[in-house]
């Protein structure tokens, strides 16, 4: 009997400063045939990917299929990884699925595994029996955890610059990097950058896999019918955006979707309002702070605020500038949190005053913005008044 799931990933490290890239295909080509073959559907690029696999999901859902929806990471609760037909998977279920891979792997490989691979390998046990996985990968594309599996259709959601000491230093190597994840089927979601879409042809083109760009599939009249339906339900733009590539990845699947109900159901997390003046956002990265300043402009907020401290604040505090009325930063429980004192230091170069957050006043409208981290230490915040 090996130890619970949850004493069995706590001895493991959430975060590593490298990564083998080589260790869990080379653990899965050694268990796969414990392993379905599963209809999977890739998630891969910079932001948007929750919202887009919760909303592809649901879509499936709909039509009547059984289907899982693997995320990363969790705000409070490990299960929601972990979603299977609508519902958080049960602690029981973990267990019981835990247990069988704990079997199936020896004791090297177990402690080998990283947490993420480990989860990633778990929940496509738990997936079993599903008719399509929506997998959303972590950091990357190519030698990300995700990427061991055979894929139907790889959606590309935005890609921008984040994490470089993982991906690369520059747009057209972290774009590289997660286009050569690409397999059968590819469709790539709207881009800010235009030599984006140049490397997505040329790497679809050099491995032979079919391209789509999302406009493709769903021509101008019906993206703006469905733009359309999203607003009145007000959806976020950037959740629309995340929508429009779901729905055309269900489109090359051959399904249709209750659009106005789709539009109820984005990830928690995503611009969602805990209550009448507080909006919690998990963004973390400059092309996050972008969509939320558009979306939210005209209008000022109190943000409540930390960062990692490989993130670039500095560019997130400018962007997010116009929305702010003073910031309070709130203090996360993670080793990547960035210094008090270097914050401090930049937000009051860009003029901004900023204290500690203490409680939320009925009078003031609140941002929360700037990682899962955050959005954690926040919510317990409300747990306790």
């Amino acid at each position: 009997m090996s130890r619970s799931l949850f004493a069995f990933l706590d001895a493991k490290p959430l975060y590593y400063d490298e990564i083998d890239l080589e260790r869990m295909p080379k653990i899965f080509e050694s268990i796969k045939s414990h392993f379905s073959t599963l209809k999977v559907i890739h998630v891969v690029g910079t932001n948007g990917k929750g919202t887009t696999g919760r909303f592809l999901a649901h879509a499936l859902l709909q039509n009547g299929l059984n289907v899982g929806h693997y995320t990363s990471p969790h705000i409070m609760n490990f299960n929601e990884r972990i979603w299977l037909n609508g519902e958080n998977v049960q602690d029981e279920q973990l267990e019981a699925v835990h247990q069988k891979l704990y079997k199936i792997l020896t004791p090297e490989q177990r402690n080998a595994l990283s947490y993420f691979e480990y989860t990633t390998l778990l929940a496509m046990l738990v997936y079993e029996g599903c008719d399509y996985v929506v997998l959303e990968a972590g950091l990357g594309g190519e030698f990300d955890a995700t990427n061991v599996f055979e894929k139907t259709v790889s959606l590309f959601t935005p890609i921008d610059i984040d994490h470089q000491s993982f991906l690369g230093d520059t747009l057209e190597e972290i774009a590289e990097t997660k286009f050569r994840s690409m397999h059968k089927r590819a469709i790539l979601g709207f881009q800010h950058h235009k030599e984006v879409e140049c490397i997505f042809e040329s790497i679809g083109e050099a491995c032979g896999c079919k391209t789509y760009k999302l406009e493709e599939i769903l021509d101008a009249s019906l993206r703006q019918e469905i733009q359309h339906i999203a607003t009145e339900k007000k959806l976020a733009s950037y959740l629309q955006e995340n929508l429009l590539l779901a729905l055309s990845a269900l489109d090359i699947l051959g399904f249709d979707a209750d659009v106005s109900e789709l539009c109820e159901r984005p990830l928690f997390g995503r611009l969602t309002p805990l209550r009448p003046n507080v909006l919690l956002d998990v963004g973390h990265n400059v092309l996050a702070a972008k969509a939320i300043a558009e979306t939210l402009k005209n209008q000022k907020y109190v943000l409540i605020y930390n960062s990692y401290r490989d993130k670039d604040y500095r560019q997130i505090i400018k962007t997010l500038k116009p929305i702010i009325k003073h910031i309070e930063l709130i203090a996360v429980d993670d080793v990547r949190a960035e210094q008090e004192d270097a914050l401090i230091k930049v937000i009051e170069q860009e003029e901004i005053v900023v204290k500690k957050f203490a409680t939320i006043e009925a009078e003031q409208s609140y941002l929360v913005f700037g990682s899962f981290s955050v959005a954690e230490a926040f919510l317990k915040h409300l747990e306790d008044i």
